[in-house]
């Protein structure tokens, strides 16, 4: 059936055109070509590589950056939209997205070399090549600053040992975003696919993002030429800086996940028949379809408001950890509610309900744990930082 996104609150007329417009196109390419292939995709545990080249087409690769580095300059709200979009097909799918643009493309543009930028991101930006993102470590979670991976300076470059995994992208990628200690403090390289002593197998036996491509990243004596470190990417800001563009992005993504499970689960009280009638007719069945729209027009609201504060420079990162908390929180409470009211139908692919539920799972943790972020919160209210002890 056709899908008919929830605006309560009527956010639409608050969208500018181009906002709207850009929506518009990325729900329409999610339901013309992600949808009828994504079940399969999911159950045989592959990502679709033809979708890459016509999300570069649509501009979803560093969309936010300037136009003279490949991007289109497009406002946060538009981008969140974007997001919101590619994730009511499934979290995968804007999970790619994501890292390609604030896992990869953000910290070239923003510590890159000239160099760097020019010659790298608009080819990222044309998925004419393929990048990753490497900080989480066996042993180094929600405490990146204990990261084990090393980079010791050589003639020429720099050499890298240390392993990271549950990298999103990493048995694909042409190029790798890797977070190492040179002399104690973190910086930035670009380790090319191909280099000596590197390796990236692929995660297997997931039963969450399987629509997705996950691997480590393991180095041994890895060479990376000087000119491939990021020069100005010095300190654990700057890796903390891109997780916080990219949980952003999952603020909204999470909700268009959400609207999959709220319109299914309304069209389905609406047609199932029980007693004589639809079983949306029932107050208890009510109750719970209520209580999903009134979550996801708060997490609109959260989202929008995010996206405008984003935009003219006053957001901070505990704000988006607030909305990053909430938004996913709700979304795999929304997407439990759905397999309620869909019944045992709520198993079986025939709905989106289980996919997004068990993909929910792990954006629900990646990018910041939710606890992680209910301590960043609280350290913010309280004065008091409680993540040790």
């Amino acid at each position: 059936m056709p899908y008919h996104a929830l605006d309560y609150y009527r956010l639409d007329e608050q969208l500018t055109e181009e906002e709207r417009m850009i929506r518009d196109a990325v729900r329409s390419w999610v339901s013309d070509r992600v949808i009828p292939k994504i079940d399969e995709a999911f159950r045989d545990h592959f990502f679709p590589q033809e979708w890459i080249p016509e999300m570069a087409e649509l501009g979803l690769f560093g969309p936010t950056l300037p136009e003279e580095y490949g991007g289109a300059g497009i406002g946060d709200i538009a981008y969140g939209l974007a997001m919101q979009e590619l994730e009511r097909g499934d979290s995968g799918i804007r999970s790619f997205a994501s890292v390609q643009s604030a896992l990869v493309m953000y910290p070239i543009y923003t510590w890159g070399s000239e160099e760097q930028k020019r010659n790298l991101l608009p080819k990222l930006a044309r998925a004419e090549l393929i990048g990753a993102f490497g900080l989480t470590e066996p042993d180094a979670g929600s405490d990146p600053g204990s990261m084990l991976t090393t980079a010791t300076k050589v003639d020429g470059g720099y050499r890298l040992n240390g392993a990271k995994m549950w990298i999103t992208n990493s048995t694909i990628a042409d190029i790798l975003v890797v977070w190492a200690k040179l002399d104690g403090v973190v910086n930035g390289f670009l380790v090319e696919k191909g280099a000596d002593g590197l390796t990236c197998p692929e995660t297997t036996g997931k039963w969450s993002l399987r629509a997705s491509v996950t691997g480590e990243i393991v180095m041994q004596d890895v060479f990376v030429p000087e000119e491939m470190r990021m020069p100005d990417a010095n300190g654990l800001k700057c890796p903390l800086m891109c997780l916080n563009q990219a949980r952003y992005g999952i603020t909204w993504g999470v909700l268009g996940a959400a609207q999959a499970c709220f319109d299914s689960s309304l069209q389905y009280a609406l047609s199932r028949p029980q007693w004589g009638k639809p079983i949306a007719g029932f107050q208890a069945v009510q109750e719970k379809l209520v209580h999903m729209a009134t979550e996801i027009t708060k997490g609109q609201l959260l989202c929008y408001r995010l996206g405008q504060m984003k935009q003219n420079g006053t957001s901070s990162f505990r704000q988006v950890s607030m909305a990053k908390g909430n938004n996913c929180r709700v979304a795999l409470e929304i997407a439990r509610i759905a397999r309620d009211i869909h019944g045992a139908n709520g198993i079986t692919d025939e709905y989106p309900i289980m996919r997004h539920m068990m993909n929910l799972e792990s954006v629900y943790t990646y990018e910041g744990t939710d606890t992680m972020h209910t301590l960043i919160v609280g350290s913010d209210l309280t004065g008091l930082e409680a993540y040790k002890g």
